[in-house]
């Protein structure tokens, strides 16, 4: 067996083991020590191997999935290793002491799970493949449990941008890449080539080419390749349901790359949790499916205005038609999750309530359609929408005849068959019933004729029906004449059979199994015919999906009294009255009144500077406007009075930082690698929000990198921004920057204590009111008392030398002083590359440092 064991082992590679045995999974070595830790259960040991104990450890079959889930959350990928033959087959292939074959059936990784208990019913479960050729990269990502399938071409810098949007469960990459350092899995370089790859495709969907699902780029096809190779290899042969590929390119949606993402908190928080995000604050959605596309297009907000509008009029429909809103969101709320139910089927792993969830799910989805089709409206989203909510009568007819009406999920003890689907099936049910009458019939008359009481018909699957007495009485029934056959004796009670017993017992089992049998042959033919349909079901899938969230996003609208923003053919940013809907849904909570506030961004005033003390508002204020530009091309409602905006094509958030300990990076690397990347990427259509960019660092380290960031801003990238900064120097950039205003957030001190108005007003701040707020933290009296000393000796110094100001009303602008500065190392720089380093002696090699330190003198 442990011969079997480690060959199993060795092909199951870095995964962990469940080794099949009877009722239980079995670990054995370092799996078992892993497992027990993970788990918390009992390490032991049996027999011996290379002269010690084997360490092992085991998991009941029956509750093998909550055991899974657990290794999974804790990082690890399971080989799941099944019998492939009975005992039976096995002592016929190979005599009585044969051993069972057995065969690695399936890889669990976090990536390709399909169980319901495995998964968040309100999250994708992304499984992705990045893919390299001809200078491209692509992403293929695949959720096997709804069969979604998507391969996206991309930049190389936009790569981590969009592995941020999907979050995968899983990320795969050929081994010695470039990406292996994002990957959580590698596998051969084979299975990433792109003519493998196209070829994968064509079988996988049965097609001779690729052109029906569009114009394929060599990385996307590698990445598609080795996407479906690794699916293939998890399950062993079965491969999972995946729907024709969705391509993609990464400029179709707003970039937003992984720090803006987390410092904005869209779908999570920077703890990691859901709770007191942007999703959980404007989800109200009533399906696992509504609230998996919710968070999807909040990672992905849209880059056409079109379909934007047409997502913005299905949600103003549902906004305006309150009761009708009310109606469809009951009908959706009665509706199990069909996406789901059908990935499980087509995986192998479905049961007769996937198939009851589909009529159930297809039988509402119709009714939904009825209703909505008499919409008299011209919604072009609900026109596309409406009829793939339709068109499955048959096949929902066929589960209604042959199911029960609460199918089991468990499909082993039968029973989810109804009544008159199948006459034959039906007569073994009543030959099986008619046997177990007989039985009780029997073990009256087996009480009658031995006069015990106590008797008893029972089952067991060792010795199946057997009479079961009191060990008590038992001795009458030993003796040779009694017509009994003694079978088993035990604590307090002695076991016996009968030719009667046994002649019923023969025909109630061997009908049971019939019937068994017969259930099973329909089960499959009944998940045949619903995956014939697989990709019309999936298609109402996605539609239910889409009408749950413009709903959603209507009540969601109506709750707050939110307004449709416009999309305008240029590049502004008008909000009126906008709000913050996380922080305002807080604040409402504690009994007090969010204090909303305009963001006008046009051409003359594309840049705005932001100064005020902390906790006025200014970080708020910032995050509220890149939140709303992305609701607003997400096809949502914005927390404004009105909003006009022009699409962003990239958003950039640069608010607070952290250390990055385990790359080797301060807060302030963290900040300036941040800011480096909005230099170079921001375009004039993006929008930018930036807060204290330089506090990371020395005053005037700070306020230099500050100034210069400001500068490029303005007059290299010319996008719209938010700038919040307490260096008050930098409001001298208005005398010289058109595009750049000033603005702040408004505070008073009234009887020695600080009033935050948290409202925004134009021109700067008069002064920061940093000793106010701490005070207004907690400080000890002393401490302020001291610190207001020092300041007033810094502002005498600052205001007799010009302190950090001065010569700032001297400095050239940003692209003056690049240029003056290349001109004075010009000199320098055509010397040295004028040199020939490899035919230097030491001698010339010394005379050329001479004359270039006298170059760096004179110049």
């Amino acid at each position: 067996m442990m011969a079997q064991y480690l060959g199993l082992k060795a092909e199951a590679e870095d995964c962990l083991l469940f080794y099949r045995m009877g009722d239980f999974f079995e670990m054995f070595f370092e799996d078992a020590r892993i497992a027990s830790q993970v788990l918390d259960i009992a390490l032991t040991s049996r027999g011996e191997h290379d002269g010690d104990k084997i360490p092992m450890c085991g998991v009941p079959v029956h509750a093998a999935t909550a055991y899974l889930q657990r290794l999974i959350k804790a990082g690890h990928r399971v080989a799941i290793a099944e019998q492939t033959e009975t005992p039976a087959q096995a002592k016929a292939r190979g005599g009585y002491k044969a051993l069972v074959a057995r065969g690695i059936v399936r890889v669990v990784t976090a990536g390709t799970l399909t169980e319901e208990a495995l998964l968040d019913a309100r999250a994708d479960n992304w499984c992705v493949a990045i893919g390299e050729a001809a200078g491209g990269v692509a992403i293929a990502a695949a959720d096997v449990s709804t069969g979604r399938f998507e391969v996206i071409d991309c930049l190389p810098d936009a790569l981590d941008a969009e592995l941020a949007r999907l979050g995968a469960a899983e990320v795969v990459a050929a081994d010695g890449g470039d990406h292996g350092a994002v990957a959580t899995t590698l596998r051969p370089r084979a299975a990433f080539d792109s003519g493998a790859g196209e070829a994968r495709l064509k079988a996988l969907f049965g097609v001779a080419t690729l052109d029906g699902f569009g114009q394929f780029s060599r990385a996307g096809l590698a990445a598609a390749g080795g996407l479906v190779a690794y699916l293939d290899h998890t399950a062993k042969g079965a491969l999972p349901f995946l729907r024709p590929p969705r391509l993609t390119q990464a400029a179709e949606t707003m970039a937003i790359d992984a720090a803006t993402r987390e410092s904005l908190e869209l779908t999570c928080t920077t703890a990691g949790q859901r709770k007191g995000s942007l999703l959980d604050c404007i989800d109200r959605t009533v399906t696992g499916a509504g609230a998996r596309l919710l968070a999807a297009d909040l990672g992905a907000p849209l880059m056409d205005a079109r379909t934007i509008d047409a997502r913005l009029d299905l949600v103003q429909h549902f906004h305006d038609a309150g009761a009708r809103r009310e109606q469809v969101r009951g009908a959706l709320r009665a509706l199990p999750d069909i996406g789901r139910a059908l990935g499980r089927l087509a995986a192998g792993r479905g049961s007769p309530r996937d198939l009851g969830q589909l009529r159930d799910g297809l039988d509402g989805a119709w009714h939904l359609g009825e209703r909505l089709s008499a919409i008299d409206a011209p919604l072009a989203l609900l026109d596309r929408l409406a009829p793939k909510l339709r068109g499955h009568g048959a096949l929902i007819d066929l589960l209604k005849r042959a199911l029960v009406p609460s199918p089991p999920i468990e499909a082993g003890d039968g029973g989810y068959i109804a009544a008159g689907y199948d006459v034959a099936l039906d007569d073994l049910r009543d030959a099986g019933a008619g046997g177990r009458r007989a039985i009780a019939t029997l073990e009256a008359e087996f009480r009658t004729a031995t006069g015990i009481t106590a008797l008893k018909i029972r089952h067991n699957n060792v010795l199946g029906y057997h009479v079961e007495v009191p060990a008590r009485v038992a001795d009458p029934l030993m003796k040779p004449d009694s017509g009994f056959t003694h079978r088993q004796t035990l604590a307090g009670v002695v076991r016996f059979n009968t030719p009667a017993l046994h002649e019923v017992a023969a025909r109630v089992s061997q009908a049971g199994a019939h019937a068994l049998a017969a259930e099973a042959a329909h089960l499959e033919e009944l998940t045949a015919a619903a995956l014939a349909q697989r990709e019309a079901i999936a298609a109402t899938a996605d539609a239910l999906a889409r009408i749950d969230v413009a709903a959603a996003l209507a009540e969601r609208a109506a709750e707050g009294q939110w307004a449709r923003p416009q999309i305008a053919g240029h590049a502004c940013f008008d909000v009126v009255g906008g709000r913050h809907p996380v922080v305002e849904a807080a604040v409402a909570r504690s009994g007090d009144r969010f204090v909303a506030n305009d963001c006008t961004l046009v051409p003359d005033s594309r840049l705005w500077l932001v100064t005020g003390p902390n906790m006025g508002g200014k970080s708020t204020f910032l995050r509220q406007n890149a939140l709303i530009a992305v609701l607003a091309q997400a096809g949502s409602y914005v927390p404004a009075t009105r909003a006009t905006l022009g699409l962003v094509d990239r958003l950039f958030s640069r608010v607070g930082a952290s250390d990055n300990l385990a790359r080797g990076r301060s807060t302030f690397m963290v900040e300036m690698v941040e800011t480096a990347a909005i230099l170079a990427q921001a375009t004039p259509d993006s929008f930018v929000i930036l807060d204290e960019v330089g506090r990371g660092t020395s005053t005037y380290d700070g306020l230099a990198i500050a100034w210069a960031v400001v500068e490029a801003i303005h007059g290299d990238n010319r996008c719209r921004c938010l700038f919040a900064t307490h260096y008050h120097e930098l409001t001298r950039l208005a005398e010289r920057c058109e595009a750049l205003t000033l603005h702040h957030v408004r505070a008073r001190e009234w009887k020695g204590e600080l009033v935050l108005l948290h409202e925004l007003s134009t021109g700067p701040a008069d002064r920061s009111y940093g000793l106010a707020v701490a005070r207004l933290a907690g400080m000890p009296p002393a401490t302020v008392a001291r610190a207001k000393a020092v300041l007033a000796k810094l502002e005498a110094g600052r205001a007799k030398t010009g302190g950090l100001a001065a010569g700032l009303d001297d400095l050239p602008l940003f692209a003056a002083a690049q240029v003056a500065e290349e001109e004075t190392c010009d000199a320098i720089r055509a010397e040295v590359e004028a040199i020939d380093v490899d035919a230097l002696t030491p001698r010339a090699a010394l005379e050329t440092l001479y004359r270039l330190k006298q170059l760096a003198r004179d110049g």
